[in-house]
Parts: structure tokens; C-alpha cells; sequence
């Protein structure tokens, strides 16, 4: 269990769901954390479940001028940075006449431009060897009814992945990407859906996962320990799919 041992961790969205999960695992493995959500409430179950043993940052993850506030602070906390988790990200499905400029722009910005502006903000502190691990999403591989934005933001995240992975090996910097499946989250209970629409959204989805099931955070995290351990040195650039079977 010392898999990440002395290592200095960055988890943004690490309030619930897969980032809370994987701050537990990090520190579980030896990590020294930090997580970020958008307001001090958010954090009230990270604290019951983490304690002292995680640094708390708001930060949020649309906001430029914040990718920089949060290198500072992280630079104050842990002096350099070893692996960095973007888990914070926003979904949203519905049909593509209902999209407005500003949604859509919204979007782009948390699950996009806020990542690669943090990666920028953050260049100066990251150790050699460190780790990127970018959540990417399913939908950025398979078509699905009311994704086209969501699906269209997180392939440009794994767009990302692969083209940083190629500017940034030179500097010991990996980075990959996760791609989760449908997974019992609170994110889908943001989807902006009723809860009748929800409901029938999930029966669906099931129902077309070989899997039977929606996955758990704690299966997300576990691939997002390895990407961030030693034990995946030589993998770079690289998306692991896990997805129940969703896009076979």
C-alpha cells in the first residue's frame, strides 16, 4: 500500500464521487493530497471522510485567473507536484436545438480550458518523472443522443491528453486519460433532467451495458492510482477505456 509513497497529489473536483475515491486511494497508497471544489460547503463530506489528511483548496475550474491561485497555493502547501488528477468536469445532455452560446461555452470552459490552463499554471512545479491523469469520458468515443457537447468537450480533453503527452515527455511529464463509463455518481444528478428523464436515462444505459451494472468510483479510481504510480512509466499518451462494455 505505498505505491504513491512521498508523493505530492492535486485532485480537482475531489469533494464526491470519483475525486473523493481517488483522494482516498492516493492517501491510502502514501500520497500527500490536496482537493479542490468550487465552494467551502462542498467540502463537508470530503472532510468527514478525509480529515486532516487532505489539503482543501476552492477553486474553480472555469475560472482562469483560479488555475493560477491554485499553483500558488500548491506551491505554499507542497513546494512541487508529482501527479495531478483532473477530475473536475460538468455534463450536461439534451438535444442539440436547446444548446445556447452560453452553455455551450460553459462547458468548454470547466472541462476543457480550465485543464489546460491549470497543466500551464502548474508546469513550474512538476517534479521529473510526474504524472497527468485527465477524466475523459465514453462519450467522447461513441455517439449518444443529447451528448453532442459533453462528448464533443471531453474528446478535445483527450485530444489533450495525446498531443501534451508528445510536448511534455521531455520534461519526465506523462500524461493519459481515463474514460469512465457509466458510473453511480452524484455528476448524474446534474445532468439538467428530470428525475423521470434521469431515471429512464439510467434504466437505458444499463440495459445496453454487457456489464450489467453502472460502475463505482472506487473501480475508476483504482486505474487512476496505477496511471499515477511508477508502475505505468512507460505508459504515455494512452486513454483506458473502462466502461462496462458500453462501447464494445
Amino acid at each position: 500500500m505505498d505505491r504513491l509513497k512521498g508523493k505530492r497529489a492535486l485532485i480537482t473536483g475531489g469533494s464526491s464521487g470519483i475525486g473523493l475515491e481517488t483522494a482516498k486511494q492516493f492517501i491510502a497508497e502514501g500520497a500527500r493530497v490536496a482537493i479542490t471544489a468550487r465552494s467551502e460547503k462542498s467540502f463537508d463530506e470530503a472532510r468527514s471522510v478525509l480529515s486532516d489528511r487532505a489539503v482543501y483548496v476552492v477553486s474553480d475550474a472555469a475560472d482562469f485567473s483560479s488555475q493560477r491561485g491554485l499553483a500558488g497555493k500548491i506551491k505554499e502547501e507542497f513546494g512541487g507536484l508529482d501527479i495531478l488528477f483532473v477530475n473536475a468536469g460538468v455534463a450536461a445532455l439534451k438535444p442539440v436545438e436547446q444548446w445556447d452560446e452560453a452553455a455551450f461555452d460553459r462547458t468548454f470552459e470547466i472541462n476543457v480550458r480550465g485543464p489546460f490552463f491549470l497543466i500551464q499554471s502548474l508546469l513550474p512545479l512538476f517534479a521529473n518523472p510526474a504524472s497527468i491523469v485527465l477524466n475523459a469520458s465514453i462519450n467522447a468515443d461513441i455517439g449518444m443522443a443529447g451528448a453532442s457537447v459533453y462528448g464533443a468537450s471531453k474528446a478535445a480533453l483527450l485530444s489533450l491528453a495525446r498531443n501534451l503527452s508528445a510536448e511534455l515527455a521531455g520534461r519526465g511529464i506523462r500524461v493519459n486519460a481515463v474514460s469512465p463509463g457509466p458510473i453511480t455518481t452524484p455528476l448524474y444528478g446534474k445532468l439538467g433532467l428530470s428525475e423521470a428523464d434521469l431515471k429512464a436515462t439510467a434504466e437505458t444505459l444499463q440495459s445496453q451495458l454487457p456489464a450489467k451494472r453502472f460502475g463505482r468510483p472506487d473501480e475508476i479510481a483504482s486505474a487512476v492510482v496505477f496511471l499515477a504510480s511508477d508502475e505505468s512509466a512507460f505508459t504515455v499518451g494512452s486513454e483506458l477505456i473502462i466502461d462496462g462494455g458500453l462501447s464494445l
